[in-house]
């Protein structure tokens, strides 16, 4: 993230604290107090129920990526038919869930041919919403009902997506984002090792093996290449050490780019836990009720609205969404909410420099719109069904450190995680601090 976006960030806390200070009945002294302790507590609350399962979710994402070739993948979504729509939710599905790397890599396939449906709608959606990651964070702090809900509803927005690009938007118009794409004027291949991706004209570092050049960010990865370890079989990769070096330095990766906003969303979680009077919220959300249609329209719209304003994206957006559930944001305008991460404002910025303005604004307009009308409809489904758990069922508050299945699971996920990360640095022994730190970013 960008300073200016670590600055708003800023002024958005201070603005919570500032509604904190203006709504509540308390004395100043006592609820600053009060307040940074709750605060305090959820956020610990959070990172402590959901680590083993972010562990185990980035490292089984690391050993995808790390181990099936995925060099095809653009020729398989170069339509829009069903096949080429589940192709493109399955590969999000088993990819990255940072919204940056899925943006990027959507692009990617995008210019080489693949379709806007399967890549711009399935693939880049189901890697930051649907991923292993994400749905394990979901299915701990709000519930089963949320995941499942999370997956169905997925689904139904590719499907609209997919809709919206082949029978909405102009040929024309899609293929005018895909010449902008394509003239982006930054040739790039793939790090073998740690999966970044690098100019081949600007990078130091490259080996050309059997009449193949591979690049490298660093001279680590370098070091830590083995050409005889680029084509092995999935079963080979898993019983070997250096396939287990390579998942690790993938799972490496993934913690490089996530592990700020997944922290941003603890605080925002915490701060909004601890400084929003219960008042303030029944304000907000006591217009209506959870079979209201009207009513579930805005808060599906303001939520996905939020998504927007508080610019944090995929995992870091569950924490936050707990706190906005459990304070009276109904059931699917909390999905509306998650589902909006692919819009913050960076990543518009984004799509307007790899697209163009014009199918930036298509883009972004199709992803807020889909994002609302899901949330409605997943609201109402599960209501019919009557499975919409209560928000007190949500883990928002739990501090206690007991001799329980979470400290079993977390000790065991810190020492994987310890293990992986001296699988990642193992070969980089020697080389500078610095080179380290840019093969982790």
């Amino acid at each position: 993230m960008d300073r200016w976006e670590y600055a708003l960030l800023t002024a958005i806390a201070l603005a919570v604290v500032g509604i904190g200070v203006v709504t509540t009945n308390q004395p100043l002294d006592t609820f600053f107090i009060e307040s940074a302790t709750t605060a305090a507590t959820t956020t610990v609350a959070m990172a402590w129920i959901t680590w083993w399962a972010l562990v185990i979710g980035f490292a089984i994402a690391g050993g995808v990526e790390a181990w099936v070739n995925s060099d095809d993948i653009a020729d398989l979504l170069a339509g829009h038919g069903a096949r080429e729509i589940g192709a493109g939710a399955f590969f999000g599905f088993v990819s990255s869930s940072c919204s940056y790397s899925a943006i990027a890599t959507a692009k990617n396939l995008f210019k080489k041919g693949a379709s806007a449906a399967a890549a711009l709608g399935a693939f880049m959606f189901a890697s930051t919403n649907l991923v292993i990651e994400i749905g394990a964070v979901i299915w701990i702090l709000l519930g089963w009902e949320f995941l499942v809900a999370d997956f169905l509803g997925g689904f139904l927005l590719i499907g609209l997506m997919a809709a919206a690009f082949v029978y909405f938007v102009p040929d024309e118009v899609i293929e005018t984002a895909r010449e902008n794409a394509q003239q982006d004027g930054e040739p790039t291949a793939e790090d073998p090792v740690c999966g970044m991706e690098v100019n081949p004209e600007e990078t130091e570092y490259s080996v050309t093996h059997d009449g193949t050049t591979y690049y490298f960010c660093s001279q680590s990865c370098k070091e830590s290449f083995d050409p005889a370890e680029a084509n092995t079989t999935i079963r080979e990769q898993a019983t070997s050490l250096a396939g287990w070096k390579a998942l690790a330095d993938k799972q490496w990766k993934e913690w490089g780019m996530l592990w700020n906003e997944i922290a941003i969303g603890f605080i925002f979680a915490g701060l909004i836990a601890g400084f929003i009077p219960q008042s303030v919220w029944t304000s907000i959300f006591s217009g209506g009720a959870n079979g209201a249609p009207v009513f579930i329209v805005w808060t599906a719209a303001l939520g996905a609205i939020v998504g927007v304003a508080t610019f944090v994206c995929s995992v870091g957006n569950v924490p936050f969404g707990t706190v906005l559930w459990t304070n009276g944001l109904p059931f699917g305008s909390v999905l509306s909410y998650i589902y909006a991460d692919l819009i913050v404002p960076p990543i518009m910025d984004a799509y307007r420099e790899y697209y163009g303005t014009k199918f930036a604004a298509i883009l972004s307009g199709l992803i807020f719109l889909t994002s609302v009308v899901v949330g409605v409809v997943i609201h109402f489904l599960f209501l019919g069904l009557g499975i919409i758990p209560d928000p007190q069922s949500a883990q928002v508050a739990e501090v206690k450190i007991e001799m329980n299945y979470k400290l079993v699971l977390n000790v065991l996920a810190t020492a994987f995680f310890i293990v992986l990360y001296w699988l990642h640095s193992r070969d980089s022994v020697g080389s500078d601090s610095q080179e380290m730190a840019h093969t982790a970013d």
